[in-house]
């Protein structure tokens, strides 16, 4: 209900209006009277109604004073104003303040009711409005921490963005790094879960205090902080994160801390600390590593490989196994063609070994462990790649096995909830994924459309149109009004009846007139 105050120096106007009128009916409701504009102007004040019906010629305060008085304070008020024959190029001055409703006196309630008609039209506009626009800041208010987090592994991983690139970024997030920046990579140890390092991340970005982007790079967490905390107390801080993770988690987790640079050279302290975390097999797993603590050159110095166990990891995870082996096949070659020391070439083999076998059955741990020692005693790329070969190839087959069964079971789940939830007006793609399965919605998108053969979207609305022809061969007096608030069409009857016609060939209304309306 819209709120309304009536102005006028006229008792028997004022009661006149008050009565004749259905507020109700018009969504209205009549909230106060005022015999001035001084009075009203209080009233306004105490109340705020939605609209002001006015008289313009008043004592004390007239009606276009009122206008400019209230305009002044709360815009938002609608105002039609009551005038004589005379008196509309006085009226006309109005225009200043937004007002376009004039009735002439004296009035009768159909041209009341007509003003107020449309000045609610207006206001529901407005409110739409509002609504669409806090909507749309709320939902980028949602996704810009995670927009940032996919720039950053971006960043660090593409070799094709530059400065100028960053450039962009810094200006549309509005980043300030006044500092040079370094990166700390964390690699967690032992058996875990994917929620261990979202909570690595979060631990490191309180206890840092200096974080300025972070997120999760395959198996691992990359954080970017400005290097402007004293070095011996971002020791401290670090060994602080490795301490509280360890309490809460009992896990252990190896720390690659970068040199500092700026900015546009994070792609390079990212490879370094990758090339730090290769030490974890000399040095031991857990604890803090730098460049003093491996004796590493510069990459810019190092030999030109490219090392980054995720490349392999992921296709072999995803059951993929055409992808996985071309993957191996490149970093094979890469290898190769680096010419490292044989033993900085078998710690990067043994490295993504140990990254690939964590992706095994329980159950055969134990041989895998085994292989591994025969790993690190061959003389030749040749016999690791083969051993690396059928590895790949078993892991692969176990994912592709397990994956089929878990997308299967999740395609069931959202066919569930699409059922159950086919009256929600708000049900979408976005909202089965992020609020119900707390998944990502485009990976769920393309695993509904490969089990079913169907876009979500195009699924919903079959399933409506379907439910709705249910509906009607149930109830042939069913109203199509009533079927299209069943039916998560909400208070809007017109579009429900377009979606079926385009479904069904034919209108609601014309569908129930058939002699056999009981299929789809």
């Amino acid at each position: 209900m819209y709120k309304v105050m009536l102005v006028d120096d006229e008792k028997i106007i004022l009661d006149g209006i008050s009565q004749m009128i259905d507020w109700t009916s018009l969504g209205t409701e009549l909230i106060g009277t005022a015999p001035n504009g001084i009075e009203a102007y209080e009233k306004i004040k105490r109340s705020q109604p939605d609209i002001v019906i006015s008289d313009i010629r008043m004592p004390g305060m007239d009606g276009l004073e009122l206008v400019g008085a209230v305009h002044a304070s709360y815009p938002n008020v609608r105002f039609v104003l009551l005038s004589g024959f005379g008196e509309f190029d006085y009226a006309s001055r109005a225009m200043q303040y937004g007002v376009k409703h004039y009735l002439l006196k004296p009035t009768n309630e159909n041209k009341i009711a007509e003003a107020l008609l449309e000045i609610a039209g207006e206001l529901k506009l407005d409110e739409h409005r509002e609504r669409f626009v806090l909507d749309i800041k709320q939902g980028l208010m949602k996704v810009m921490p995670h927009v940032k987090e996919q720039v950053l592994k971006e960043f660090v991983t593409n070799k094709t963005y530059g400065s100028r690139d960053w450039d962009y970024y810094r200006e549309l997030f509005r980043f300030e790094f006044e500092h040079p920046i370094r990166l700390l990579l964390f690699q967690l140890e032992g058996v875990r879960e994917f929620e261990h390092l979202f909570a690595i991340k979060n631990i490191a970005e309180d206890i840092l205090e200096t974080t300025l982007l972070g997120t999760t790079i395959g198996d691992h967490v990359l954080i970017l902080i400005e290097d402007s905390l004293e070095l011996n107390e971002l020791y401290r801080r670090i060994h602080d994160i490795r301490d509280t993770f360890q309490h809460y988690y009992k896990l252990d987790v190896t720390i690659a801390l970068s040199e500092p640079d700026r900015i546009t050279g994070a792609r390079n302290l990212y490879q370094e600390t990758l090339q730090y975390l290769n030490y974890r097999f000399y040095l031991g797993e857990g604890g803090l590593i730098t460049r003093k603590d491996t004796g590493a050159q510069p990459l810019e110095a190092a030999g030109k490989f490219s090392f980054e166990e995720e490349k392999l990891t992921m296709p072999v995870q995803s059951g993929h196994r055409e992808e996985a082996e071309l993957a191996l096949a490149e970093l094979m070659r890469e290898l190769k063609r680096a010419q490292l020391d044989i033993n900085m070439t078998k710690s990067y083999v043994i490295q993504q070994f140990v990254s690939l076998i964590r992706l095994g059955a329980p159950e055969q741990m134990n041989r895998y462990y085994s292989q591994m020692s025969k790993l690190a005693e061959m003389n030749t790329l040749q016999s690791i790649q083969a051993l690396l070969e059928g590895t790949v190839r078993e892991l692969a087959q176990y994912h592709y096995e397990k994956n089929v069964v878990k997308h299967t079971t999740i395609v069931r789940k959202v066919i569930d909830i699409v059922e159950e939830q086919l009256g929600n007006s708000e049900l979408s793609l976005n909202l089965v994924a992020h609020e119900m399965l707390y998944m990502n919605a485009d990976y769920l998108g393309k695993l509904f459309k490969k089990e079913t053969g169907e876009k979500f979207s195009n699924f919903v609305v079959k399933a409506r149109i379907k439910k709705a022809t249910s509906l009607m061969a149930g109830d042939p007096d069913i109203k199509i009004f009533e079927m299209a608030e069943l039916l998560g069409f909400g208070d809007n009857p017109q579009y429900f009846s377009q979606v079926f016609k385009k479904q069904m060939g034919c209108t609601p209304s014309e569908y129930m007139k058939l002699p056999d309306n009981s299929g789809f």
